[in-house]
């Protein structure tokens, strides 16, 4: 008996779409919105945002889905309005009333608190969030009125910034960080260092890896309304922009074929064309040939290794 394989449904797409994500709803719908929209055979997303938040969030179709952990690694940017005096359970507007306080800092408080959330630090994630305690996940728990303790975890914040301060109640942050990083953290912690508690009561990203606020199409521009067509594949940006911070190296066909065989290659045969940018112990390079993008591999004990190739319709 012959065992047929079922059809994938949809359009076969390759690409990357950066939707502005309005607020009240999931990323997980967002997805589901711009695969319905682009009758996609595949799609996911590249870094989780909250209801409450708006801003980036990358989704990708088909042979970009391979990179989104690349993209989770990148830089991000968010800025987020602060405000003092109540302390929710969620640490955000969402949640529920646990707290209250009549302190309000000065921002000369705030400054002088501030270099103790930069650089390298230790976090708790806040009990509404996807972590998984005992094999479930900690926003359930929560819900079900279950108490969770999460243990503090490290966190990489390049920059924490106050950039305006509307009035006493409330204060806008900029932060640059790495993955993993929770806004809602620094707010809830920053906070409690200046003597009051608080919660974030707007967030919004600005930035993930190589994409910006000038790459993000409205999400009411994608989505499928009756029998309207699917949206112009124009809105998408090529597989590779994704990994534009990785430095590129470029290939013949014979070397491409070899590598999408799982050969790895001596660097001795790249001398001159391995980018300065490159780190030769460990290092990501993207892969080039004749301007196609043709994966990532990696620069270890001299030798050009396959990481993640990629197949795109």
């Amino acid at each position: 008996m012959r065992n047929f394989r079922r059809k994938p449904k949809g359009r076969p797409i390759d690409g990357w779409l950066i939707v502005d994500k309005p607020t009240g709803i999931g990323s997980t719908e967002v997805v589901n919105i711009a695969k319905r929209g682009f009758q996609a055979q595949k799609a996911g997303h590249g870094g989780t945002l909250d209801p409450l938040a708006t801003g980036l969030l990358p989704v990708a179709f088909g042979a970009a889905t391979k990179t989104v952990p690349y993209v989770m690694d990148g830089t991000k940017v968010y800025r987020f309005t602060l405000r003092f005096g109540e302390a929710r359970d969620s640490d955000d507007a969402d949640g529920a009333v646990t707290e209250t306080s009549d302190a309000r800092p000065t921002d000369e408080a705030i400054q002088a608190a501030l270099p103790a959330f930069r650089g390298d630090i230790m976090q708790v994630p806040p009990i509404y969030s996807a972590i998984k305690v005992n094999g479930e996940r900690a926003y359930d728990l929560a819900r079900d009125g279950v108490a969770v303790e999460l243990e503090a975890r490290p966190a990489r914040v390049d920059r924490y910034e106050l950039i305006e301060r509307p009035d006493a109640d409330t204060a806008i942050f900029e932060v640059q960080s790495g993955k993993g990083v929770y806004m809602r953290s620094l707010a809830r912690d920053l906070a409690r260092a200046v003597g009051t508690v608080g919660h974030i009561a707007a967030l919004r990203r600005t930035r993930v890896g190589p994409f910006h606020e000038k790459d993000a199409v409205a999400l009411d521009k994608i989505a499928a309304s009756g029998d309207t067509p699917p949206p112009s594949l124009d809105f998408l940006l090529p597989l590779a922009t994704a990994l534009a911070d990785i430095p590129a190296l470029a290939v013949s066909e014979g070397e491409a074929a070899r590598l999408g065989f799982g050969q790895d290659l001596s660097l001795v045969d790249f001398m001159g064309r391995v980018p300065d940018a490159a780190n030769p112990d460990g290092g990501l390079v993207r892969v080039t040939a004749a301007g196609r993008f043709v994966g990532l591999c990696r620069l270890e004990e001299g030798r050009l290794r396959p990481e993640r190739l990629m197949a795109q319709a």
